[in-house]
């Protein structure tokens, strides 16, 4: 396995976080759909990316204007099992925050139907991935980009300490059942986030530094700390982050960027 490079990006408070978000998402789903001719890209929810939704929305910025909305497809890391007008509803947030305010055609919203059985619902949307990314056999989607967050218990997507999904190989999405909070959960297996051409985490809050400063650049142990399992194939993973989710992690240059290095 080779080294992975970790390139963290530090900007001063939330909101300077969801503009970095914003700019992120356009600057790659842009790149994308001018190589290909169309972006897909996978979500996470959280307040975070809430935020930078918002901002994507907005027509009295600039990020609204220069997102290719004729040639993006929009998936999700994750959902809970729940309806989709559910207020705990990944899909939910995303439709207020951003989608029922931009013009994305409704064929290319993939959602995950979280109001289904579990094991249908994962089965649905990896019959999804595989007809709208038309693989073949054993091929594994490749997204543009796949946005991750990451919990204080060191979860990401809804890969969370101690379950079933960690160890999960052979299926594109997987059922997952989290026993401290007695729910299920949908998610894109790691291997499939790890073959995404870009994968970048967007953290934030104080509450995030201890586990963020031990998942990257503590002892591996991804039972305990999933985000340990994110290693994309292309060597290089992104973090944007604010001061206070930084904290603990090493000093940035002048323009508020460093690099870490790991190795297996």
């Amino acid at each position: 396995m080779p080294k992975l490079r970790i390139d963290y990006h530090v900007v001063a408070d939330s909101a300077a976080l969801a503009e970095a978000a914003a700019e992120h998402f356009v600057a790659v789903t842009a790149q994308a759909a001018a190589a290909r001719g169309r972006a897909r890209i996978a979500i996470s929810g959280g307040s975070t990316p809430k935020a930078a939704f918002q901002l994507l929305a907005d027509p009295a910025k600039p990020w609204r204007a220069r997102m290719p909305w004729d040639k993006l497809d929009l998936y999700w890391v994750d959902e809970r099992c729940v309806p989709p007008d559910h207020a705990d509803s990944n899909y939910r947030m995303t439709r207020e925050a951003l989608l029922d305010h931009v013009p994305l055609a409704p064929e290319r919203i993939h959602r995950m139907e979280g109001e289904l059985e579990p094991e249908a619902a994962a089965a649905r949307y990896e019959s999804e991935l595989r007809n709208s990314f038309r693989l073949e056999g054993a091929e594994t989607p490749r997204f543009d980009l796949i946005a991750l967050g990451m919990g204080p218990d060191g979860h990401t997507a809804s890969l969370f300490p101690h379950t079933a999904a960690i160890h999960e190989l052979g299926r594109l999405v997987t059922a997952n059942h989290v026993q401290n909070k007695d729910a299920w959960r949908i998610t894109l297996t790691w291997p499939v986030i790890n073959q995404a051409a870009s994968v970048f985490f967007l953290i934030g809050g104080a509450d995030k530094a201890a586990v963020l400063s031990e998942v990257f650049t503590g002892p591996r142990d991804p039972e305990r700390l999933p985000s340990q399992l994110i290693w994309p194939s292309g060597g290089i993973l992104t973090l944007v982050l604010d001061k206070a989710a930084a904290a603990l992690l090493p000093a940035t240059d002048g323009e508020g960027r460093g690099v870490l290095e790991r190795e297996r």
